[in-house]
Order: structure tokens, then C-alpha cells, then sequence
């Protein structure tokens, strides 16, 4: 089997391996928001995925990938739910009342919950720090939505945006807890495989709407599939092969103002103060708990 790590790539590659992450992610919110003109949400996320699917099989073929142990398969779909069934239906519902930028910004609110899992879940000491970090993102994310459309918009919409960021973060804990057994690309197919199998239950009338949605819809959800779903997955692997987590992780604070720009440009979407104000107030939090990690990290190796 080809691994994703048979050389030491130069720092140049890496460094455009995550800004290709980043405009791949970026896109995401965009592609999503055309999509839902023609698609309902979960008609939207199941043909994405049959896309990133078919692209993975291709992948797969040419790199070669080891056949997960029997034992393992529950993990597997636990994986694919969170990372994909869960989290993508949710983001799609979400953002039929919640702008590109806003949801962007909402979706990178992963690492609170995260935080949260890692106390209440795995029993984890969290320190009074990252209790701190994990109010101000809040904070944050009630600015962001009351910016988007107003205070009294604090409805269903945004809730399920945070519902994709906690399923997100589930699927990190389970990883990070449970899986070591299978390189970057092997548990990357198999996540997205299992994801898309459990979507297939919304396959009655996607035929329909694929016939009826104009050309523009059409290569947006197909960008959704390759870029965002596929490709941005193998190269967000390829750069957590060479980079620590930590330091890789401070790549995605770009994520959320590359998504506002391109929603600016392509959907004329404006950010309000408040939501630009709400999303610094968000990636502050984020960045200081990564910041705390790191401060113990060193910590921990210096004594």
C-alpha cells in the first residue's frame, strides 16, 4: 500500500497544501448556498458526497488503500455519521436562514465543543483557562447570528450550524480516541464511504431534482463534491502527516474570512460589523485554547 507520507515534502509544498485547504474549505458555505436553489438539504449533501465518493474510488484505485478490519466498521459509520451524514445535513438546513459568512464563522466554533466533549465525555481536566476561552466563543457565536439577521433571528438555523460544529467535533474525538490503525487516506475514504452510504436513505427523488436544476447549480454541487469533500479531505491529511495538529490547526483560522470573501464575490453577500466583530471574538477563543496546548506542550517536553 502507497502511503500519503513516502517523503519529506519542502515547506512550500505543505504551505500550498493548506492554502489549497483553506480555499477548498472557504468555498464550502458558497457552494452550499447555490445548491439549496435547486436541492433541499439532503438531497444536497447526498449527491455531494456521491460525487466525493466516486472521486475517492478513483483516488483509492490509483494509491491503493488497506481493507478496514470487520471489527472496526461500527467505528467507521460512527465516523462517517458525525463527519459527514450529521454534520452536512445540519450545515445545509442551517444555512437556509443563515448567510455564507455568518456560517462559516459558526462552523469554526469546533474546537469549544471540543473542549466541552473532552470534560464532560472523556473526563479530561479542562483548566480555567479554556472555560474562559470556551464563554467568550459563545459570546462570540451570539454576536455572529444576532449580526447576521438580528437578535430575534436566534432560531433553528443557527442552532443547527452549532448542532454540525458539535457533530464535527465528535467525529475529532472519536478519531483521536479510537482510530491510529490506518493512515490518513485509508480512514479518510472509508469516513467518507460509510457517510455516504448512510445518506442513501434520502436517494427517492434525487434523480428528479438532478434533471430539473440549471447548469450553475450543478457545477457548484460537483465543486462541493471534488473540492470541499474530496480534495481539501486528502490534502487537510497530507499536511497532518508532516505538520503537528496545533500548528496545522491555526491554518483553518483563515477559513471563515476566505469564505466571506468569496460569498462577497460571488453571492454579494456584505458581513456586518457585528458578524466581523463576532468572528474575531470566535477565532480569538479558538486561538487561545490552541495557545494553552501549545504553552503546556512545551512545557511538558522542557521539564
Amino acid at each position: 500500500m502507497q502511503s500519503l507520507t513516502t517523503a519529506s515534502p519542502s515547506a512550500a509544498k505543505i504551505t500550498l497544501a493548506m492554502a489549497f485547504v483553506v480555499a477548498c474549505w472557504g468555498y464550502s458555505p458558497t457552494g452550499i448556498h447555490i445548491g439549496l436553489q435547486a436541492y433541499d438539504p439532503v438531497h444536497l449533501a447526498l449527491l455531494r458526497f456521491l460525487v466525493a465518493s466516486a472521486f475517492m474510488a478513483v483516488v483509492a484505485v490509483f494509491r491503493g488503500i488497506q481493507l478496514p478490519n470487520v471489527r472496526d466498521l461500527p467505528l467507521i459509520f460512527a465516523l462517517g455519521f458525525f463527519a459527514v451524514s450529521l454534520h452536512h445535513v445540519s450545515i445545509n438546513f442551517g444555512q437556509q436562514g443563515v448567510s455564507a459568512g455568518a456560517s462559516s464563522v459558526l462552523a469554526q466554533s469546533t474546537p469549544l465543543f471540543s473542549t466541552l466533549l473532552a470534560r464532560f465525555v472523556f473526563k479530561e481536566r479542562v483548566s480555567v483557562w479554556r472555560w474562559g476561552c470556551i464563554f467568550l466563543g459563545l459570546i462570540g457565536v451570539v454576536i455572529v447570528v444576532a449580526g447576521d439577521h438580528g437578535l430575534g433571528s436566534i432560531d433553528a438555523h443557527g442552532l443547527l450550524i452549532l448542532l454540525a460544529a458539535v457533530s464535527w467535533s465528535v467525529y475529532f474525538a472519536l478519531q483521536k480516541h479510537h482510530t491510529g490503525r490506518y493512515d490518513g487516506l485509508t480512514l479518510v475514504c472509508y469516513t467518507v464511504w460509510a457517510g455516504t452510504a448512510l445518506l442513501l436513505i434520502f436517494l427517492p427523488g434525487l434523480v428528479d431534482r438532478v434533471v430539473r436544476a440549471p447548469a450553475p447549480v450543478q457545477l457548484a454541487v460537483i465543486g462541493l463534491g471534488v473540492f470541499p469533500s474530496a480534495l481539501a479531505y486528502l490534502a487537510w491529511a497530507y499536511v497532518l502527516a508532516h505538520v503537528d495538529l496545533s500548528r496545522a490547526a491555526m491554518t483553518l483560522y483563515l477559513v471563515p474570512p476566505t469564505a466571506m470573501a468569496i460569498a462577497s464575490f460571488a453571492l454579494g453577500e456584505r458581513p456586518t460589523l457585528m458578524i466581523v466583530v463576532g468572528a474575531l471574538v470566535v477565532l480569538v477563543s479558538v486561538l487561545a485554547l490552541n495557545l494553552e496546548r501549545r504553552v503546556v506542550a512545551i512545557r511538558v517536553v522542557g521539564a
